[in-house]
């Protein structure tokens, strides 16, 4: 098959993103890839709820649905932020870090399965252009956001 007869890149990246989901789901049991995602956003200092929204590409009212079900299991804790009473600070807990952790191993096993007959060195090119693809993204989005009336 030549290139022009193969599936667009961006089809390849959705049939990735599928299994990635599928098989993430073995590896993360009890908890999903958005809380996953969630808890690795987050420090010791803690986050702002609207940061983490952002980072996460989430609107407000799915994060909070997001952060009830992980306040719920006792992983992170939401305060109000003594500087601004109408802003959220969310933080991970203790039982969150071991959560978290645990998750770490479960997705380093699966990055590890999706990712056999890549050498060092095709993973860390892959995880670079990744990266700057997202990134673009991200500033692309931005840049439309400030655009808005």
């Amino acid at each position: 098959m030549n290139d022009s007869e193969s599936p667009r890149l961006a089809v390849l990246l959705a049939k990735l993103s599928k299994t990635v989901y599928r098989k993430a789901e073995e590896a993360l049991p009890g908890m999903s890839v958005k809380d996953y995602m969630a808890l690795t956003n987050l420090d010791d200092r803690g986050v702002s709820q609207q940061r983490l929204a952002e980072s996460l590409h989430m609107d407000e009212n799915n994060l909070v649905l997001l952060l009830n079900g992980l306040e719920a299991a006792g992983s992170i804790a939401r305060r109000r932020d003594p500087d601004d009473r109408r802003r959220h600070i969310v933080e991970i807990t203790p039982h969150g870090k071991k959560v978290r952790e645990r998750a770490e191993r479960g997705m380093a096993k699966l990055e590890e399965e999706l990712l056999t007959g890549l050498s060092a060195s095709d993973r860390a090119t892959l995880k670079q252009l990744v990266l700057r693809v997202l990134q673009n993204q991200a500033a692309s989005a931005r840049q439309t956001e400030a655009a808005r009336p």
